[in-house]
This record gives structure tokens, C-alpha cells and sequence, in this order.
């Protein structure tokens, strides 16, 4: 398994699985078998999947885009890297692309050293709340536009959208891959929000003071702070293929090879992971999505079916269903948490695979956090790791 410690976090991530790596790791070895491919079917951050790159032939996959970044980031930062000094060039054209918003929106200016008091403060957020009614002649000005005031300030956001500008110059390339990462770390950094974007906080007395402390982040140095952690990863000497894809988990399982071992770590909760983080999925695909609700929500964001009580048995249904049509092997990330019961997913399990495969389960304590700014939003869940092994 790669050290997971030289790869770089860049997002706040709920599901994020990098504190149980170990245990992933023992249950694969538990498993017992000579497999050539790891699948990680809902690759989120794609730290699991990218952790074994060393080990085994992997496919990365994960219905939302921005996924794909960290995944194609990693695998290319760890067999190659890119000079710290590509960073001159590209503040070149990052500030070229400021300098020409400017020019073009000359009075635009949200300026918030002045601001003294709770009045004040609202007052400059709703004006730039109010730009999402403008017009701009800019291509890359939606995060401007539909932003401005809520998670990020008018100013965090313009560099938001001319870095996302910039990158599209570098499209295909590894070049690309590291500004994309570099700057969902910064916008997740600098976000006014609880660590997520679900909703951005509404201005009160009692918090008007650390919002200020987040609208006086810097995007840039943000940027760059993480740009240079990338630089500096050590290359490793992985003679690997990986592959990344987008698709539903029953579309990808259909691709895998036989006595693959799959991964799957599926929503547990009733809450859709799209909700928290839609404007990441929009800064990658920056389609300009009609947005709804006060969370700037996309209007066709994915909603997955372990995430409702209606469909999560039918979704688990279908996992199994997979995984026994490609004859491979399964380690299911599942909290005591879920929709579901451990006892339910075993019944589904051994109805559909049945005598082929033999299961194991281990329990990991586990703290989960809800992305809150206060310990309440911390609290204590199993992490059962349920092994399907097909005998």
C-alpha cells in the first residue's frame, strides 16, 4: 500500500475513509486471493483506490466528476511531477484574466476592512448577493454571478473563476489535473459555510465575526500553498494500469474484470453526498447549471438510491448481483449508522450469492464528523467492513 501520508487531502469530505486504510488493507489481505485488479466503485475522494496503485491494477469510479480529478491527479503526480516553477507561468495568466474582469467591471468593489458593525456586514452581502441578477460578458463568470455573497465572497469568487479559466488551458494534461485539485482545496478552505456547501450561513450577531475571518481568505495563497504540496510528492516506481471512469455503480461494475476485488463504499444516510458538495461539481463540469434554493443547489445533481429508504435494497440488490455476474469478490464499507441493517445486507447477500462465497465482518470504531465548527458535530459510529469471498 502507498504511504497514504504523502498524498495530499484537498477537500473537506465526510465519507472520507483515509483514517481506516489499515483496516481496508487487512480485510484485503484476509481475503487470501491472487487478484490482478481493486475496484473502488464509489471512489469519493479516491484515496482508497489510489492507496493501492503499488499493489494492483486499479479502476477508480465515482458518479460525480470531481472524483476523477483527485484520481487522475494521483496517478499521474506519483509517476511524474511538475516544476515548482510552472506556478510563474500561470500567475501570469491567472492575473491577466483578473486584470481583464476588472477592466470590463470596474465598479465592482466589495471592500470589507471598513466594516464596523452587524448592519454593515449585511448590507455588503446582499449587494453581492444581488449580482446573481447581472449580466456578465466574461465566459468564466459563473461563480461570480451565482456566489458572489454566499459561500465565498464577489472577490473569492473572481479568482475562483479566472484560476477554473486558466485551467481549461491545460485540459487533458497533468497540468490540469494539479490547478483543478490545488483550487477545490482553496475554495473548500476559504468557504464561509460549516465545511460543506449545503447552505452558506446567513449573517448573525454572534457569528458575523468569523465570517469576516473566512471572507478575508486568500484564494491565491491558498492555492499556491497547496500547489507546492503537490509539487513536492515523492515519484514512485508503480508499474500499474488505472483506470477512471464516471459511471453509476452497476454501469461500472459491468466493466470490471473477473476475480476483481471490489471496494464499494455506498451512502449510508438519508442525506444525498451531492447536497454537500455540488459547487465542486460544478466548478469541474462548469456547464452552467440552473441552481436552486438557498444552497445554490444544481437542478440535476445526483441522488443516489442507498440514500432512500425506498430504493436502498434494491441498490444493494443489484451490488450483489454484479458482483457475482463478474465472479469477483467484495469488502462493503457500511455503518451501524445506515438505512440498512447488517443484518438485512447478509440476508440480501447470501439470498443472491449464496453458497459460492463466504462472508467475514469486522468492526471499526469510528468517529464520523458532520462537518460542523463545534465537537457536537462529532460523534461515534461502527464502520462494519462486511468480506464476500468468492470460494
Amino acid at each position: 500500500m502507498v504511504n497514504i501520508n504523502i498524498l495530499p487531502h484537498f477537500m473537506k469530505y465526510m465519507g472520507s475513509k483515509r483514517e481506516i486504510l489499515e483496516d481496508i488493507n487487512l480485510a484485503i489481505k484476509d481475503l487470501n486471493i491472487e487478484s490482478e485488479w481493486f475496484c473502488d466503485l464509489f471512489a469519493g475522494t479516491s484515496i482508497v483506490g489510489c492507496a493501492f496503485l503499488d499493489t494492483y491494477n486499479i479502476c477508480v469510479n465515482d458518479i460525480q466528476s470531481y472524483s476523477a480529478i483527485f484520481a487522475h491527479l494521483y496517478a499521474s503526480i506519483l509517476q511524474k511531477n511538475i516544476s515548482l516553477n510552472f506556478i510563474d507561468e500561470l500567475q501570469e495568466r491567472v492575473n491577466a484574466t483578473v486584470a481583464e474582469f476588472d477592466y470590463i467591471n470596474p465598479n465592482l468593489k466589495f471592500d470589507y476592512s471598513s466594516i464596523r458593525d452587524y448592519n454593515q456586514l449585511i448590507a455588503i452581502e446582499t449587494a453581492q448577493q444581488n449580482l446573481i441578477t447581472k449580466d456578465f460578458d466574461l465566459g468564466f463568470s459563473f461563480f461570480v454571478k451565482n456566489y458572489s455573497g454566499t459561500y465565498w465572497s464577489y472577490e473569492q469568487c473572481k479568482w475562483i473563476d479566472s484560476i477554473r479559466a486558466v485551467a481549461e488551458c491545460y485540459k487533458g494534461s497533468i497540468k490540469y489535473y494539479v490547478i483543478m485539485s490545488a483550487l477545490i482545496f482553496a475554495m473548500s478552505y476559504a468557504s464561509q459555510s460549516t465545511g460543506h456547501f449545503a447552505q452558506y450561513r446567513d449573517v448573525t450577531k454572534s457569528n458575523m465575526n468569523d465570517i469576516l475571518i473566512y471572507r478575508g481568505k486568500n484564494i491565491w495563497n491558498l492555492f499556491c500553498r497547496k500547489f507546492e504540496e503537490i509539487c513536492n510528492i515523492p515519484n514512485l516506481n508503480i508499474d500499474h494500469q488505472i483506470r477512471i471512469s464516471s459511471l453509476d455503480y452497476v454501469d461500472c461494475l459491468r466493466t470490471i474484470e473477473p476475480n476483481s476485488i471490489i471496494y464499494a463504499d455506498p451512502p449510508y444516510s438519508a442525506v444525498h453526498y451531492s447536497r454537500f458538495y455540488h459547487a465542486i461539481e460544478t466548478l469541474v463540469q462548469y456547464d452552467h447549471p440552473v441552481l436552486q434554493y438557498k444552497g445554490r443547489y444544481r437542478e440535476n445533481r445526483h441522488q443516489s438510491p442507498f440514500d432512500k429508504k425506498s430504493e436502498v435494497e434494491s441498490a444493494f440488490v443489484k451490488l450483489f448481483k454484479g458482483i457475482k455476474d463478474r465472479k469477483s469478490h467484495l469488502i462493503l464499507s457500511y455503518s451501524d449508522t445506515g438505512l440498512l441493517s447488517q443484518n438485512r445486507i447478509l440476508e440480501i447477500g447470501h439470498s443472491i450469492l449464496g453458497r459460492a462465497y463466504k462472508d467475514d465482518i469486522k468492526t471499526k470504531e469510528y468517529i464520523h464528523s458532520k462537518m460542523g465548527r463545534s465537537d457536537e458535530y462529532q460523534h461515534n459510529v461502527h464502520e462494519l467492513l462486511i468480506s464476500f469471498k468468492r470460494i
